[in-house]
């Protein structure tokens, strides 16, 4: 009988081990999930944010909304709305048309006053 106690006993061990082991391996596991769960979020957030960025890219490239206003009062009322980087663009390409007028003006100031193009014909 005495036999039978130890064997018992060395099952019931045996099972409070395998608890134990096993509690502590899925701790290790249930850790692991977290950190990989924690990961996948960062990603995601990256992934989301490259998304949005091409997004807002080929939505400036490939769709042109023009709004052409009637009066004054209308432009200034686009004028209103629009961003300081649009405003900035803005006067970026009026200083580049004001340019381009003056260079056009003085070729044609440069030209031969006899000389025109219909006197040519």
């Amino acid at each position: 009988m005495d036999s039978l106690g130890d064997s018992l006993k060395k099952v019931l061990l045996a099972g409070i081990g395998a608890v134990a082991t096993t509690a502590e391996k899925s701790k290790d596991v249930l850790d692991d999930l977290v950190k990989k769960g924690e990961l996948t979020v960062e990603q995601g957030k990256v992934l989301n944010e490259e998304l949005k960025h091409n997004i807002k890219k080929t939505m400036k490239e490939k769709v042109n909304v023009s709004v052409k206003p009637s009066t004054p009062e209308e432009l200034d009322d686009l004028i209103d709305q629009m961003t300081p980087e649009q405003l900035d663009q803005l006067k970026e390409r009026l200083a580049a048309a004001a340019e381009k007028a003056k260079a056009q003006e003085e070729e044609t100031a440069q030209e031969p006053a006899g000389e025109t193009p219909e006197d040519d014909a």
